[in-house]
């Protein structure tokens, strides 16, 4: 349990107002922090080591975000870097701050209700983050869905919202 409250303490650091600029910077976040700490979860296990160097590397940082995500989210930068830069996707991706603010980009302009249940919550952002926006009512990798779940169980337990 202190490993999963570890990584949303950190998560809740990490991913507070940040020096993040772009085209299209979302003031109003459609995914909780919660949500975001279970999908930096499933996703990577939260391992801010395992960063990139290169857009031909595939994903990059926690959220493993690829290039075609980046751009789909609005090139978000650090620090106002020009998003036209050779390094501006792979140092928003690296970037915890930023790479979060690419996700809450990608689900307000993607939200939808991937799972038919009537209601548009974190369960969908997961699966609009793992199996993209368009692919999103496929089936969920089995080890990413069971992190998840259990992610989310374990905060909703402890009251974490």
């Amino acid at each position: 349990m202190r490993f999963f409250l570890r990584y949303f303490v950190y998560l809740q650091l990490v991913l507070s107002p940040s020096l993040v600029q772009g085209q299209g910077h979302v003031l109003d976040k459609p995914v909780t922090e919660l949500c975001l700490t279970c999908i930096c979860e499933a996703i990577s296990g939260c391992n801010a080591t395992a960063i990139c160097t290169s857009p031909e590397k595939g994903t990059c940082g926690i959220f493993r975000i690829t290039w075609g995500y980046w751009v789909d989210a609005g090139k978000l930068t650090v620090n106002g870097e020009n998003p036209d830069s050779d390094n501006a996707f792979i140092n928003c991706a690296n970037d915890p701050h930023c790479a979060a603010d690419l996700v809450q980009n990608y689900m307000k302009k993607f939200n939808q209700d991937c799972n038919d249940d009537g209601q548009m919550d974190c369960h969908d952002y997961a699966r609009i983050h793992k199996l993209g926006a368009y692919g999103c009512q496929a089936d969920m990798p089995y080890k990413f869905q069971s992190v998840f779940e259990e992610c989310i169980e374990k905060y909703e337990d402890k009251g974490f919202q």
